[in-house]
């Protein structure tokens, strides 16, 4: 059936059907929804005629249900279900319900994820949030095509896609992550020329293109070094592991650190350089206007910048806890 050919279908007619069938028998449907027999005999009637076929064996006492008329049953049920919540959303009192999908990257998910949730559940409890977890240029993705309402990630790699706003949630500093025993694990920070000489472990993507828009690549590159990457990895818990064994230096933002068991390691800000990690919420700029998807941009705009101490103030080894 074409959609068109659902205007042959009224919705008293199935509110009659569906009434009969509760009550047990047309009188009683009648005196329920407060209209006359007749008229629910009418509306059973056009709906028997629209169809095709008898819906109720009216030989019987009560009404018994033919099985056509069992068949509609059950579409008739999900459909007066479907119209109750769409009811439900039209009449919310001007308050925010719906089910808005969020896009973030995985240590960003651990951060702002639950305490955006936490707020919406006190102030939008109508609201459901789905998380979808992903890497950057999958999040870009996604939200171009629509399969996610709001997303955060990362300036880097550089978005391609047009059309999008954006707001600045915070900037985070890079740290390198050092074996324990290293020679530079004990240091209060280190230097890009330092880090240069060894071989690294550098979180992001393995294609070229993305591989060399990383913000540890972009320090590299404006303090003129060219950095000897060895690995790289898509898991804080992975870099970590490398570094662990004794297959490279670590170097990444700090954030990512917080999520990652850092036994046998230790992180040590990188002293030298301004490039850092700026981590962003976007949005389709053309986005239809709805209350479910403001709330919860609101919910995650409100959530503090996570919290790191500063080059100065840091201490060999120490995690950084937002």
């Amino acid at each position: 059936m074409q959609l068109k050919d659902a205007n042959r279908y009224r919705v008293d007619w199935l509110i009659s059907f569906a009434a009969v069938i509760r009550h047990g028998g047309f009188s009683a449907a009648a005196k329920a929804l407060y209209r006359s027999q007749s008229r629910v005999s009418t509306h059973v009637a056009e709906l028997e005629q629209a169809i095709g076929a008898q819906l109720f064996d009216r030989s019987a006492h009560p009404p018994q249900l033919t099985p056509e008329g069992r068949l509609l049953q059950r579409h008739c049920d999900e459909i007066l279900r479907r119209l109750e919540a769409l009811s439900d959303l039209s009449s919310a009192s001007g308050s925010a319900r719906g089910e808005v999908h969020v896009g973030l990257y995985p240590s960003a998910a651990a951060y702002v994820f639950p305490r955006a949730v936490l707020r919406l559940q006190r102030s939008h409890p109508d609201i459901s949030v789905v998380l979808h977890e992903a890497d950057a240029r999958t999040l870009e993705k996604a939200l171009q095509h629509g399969e996610i309402d709001l997303s955060v990630r990362h300036t880097l790699p550089v978005v391609r896609a047009s059309g999008f706003s954006s707001t600045v949630l915070w900037r985070e500093p890079l740290v390198a992550v050092f074996p324990s025993a290293h020679p530079l694990a004990g240091a209060g920070s280190v230097r890009l020329r330092q880090l240069a000489e060894q071989t690294l472990v550098i979180m992001g993507e393995s294609s070229q293109e993305s591989g060399n828009q990383t913000e540890p690549h972009l320090a590299f590159a404006n303090a003129g070094l060219q950095p000897n990457v060895g690995f790289r990895a898509t898991q804080p818990q992975t870099m970590v592991s490398l570094v662990r064994h004794g297959l490279g230096v670590g170097m990444t933002n700090a954030l990512a650190m917080t999520t990652a068991n850092l036994d046998g390691t230790s992180l040590v800000p990188v002293a030298d350089t301004s490039s850092e990690r700026v981590v962003a919420l976007w949005w389709h700029a053309d986005q239809p206007r709805s209350a479910a998807i403001e709330a919860v941009r609101e919910a995650i705009l409100a959530v503090p910048p996570p919290r790191f101490p500063s080059r100065a103030d840091s201490r060999p080894g120490e995690v950084l806890i937002p």
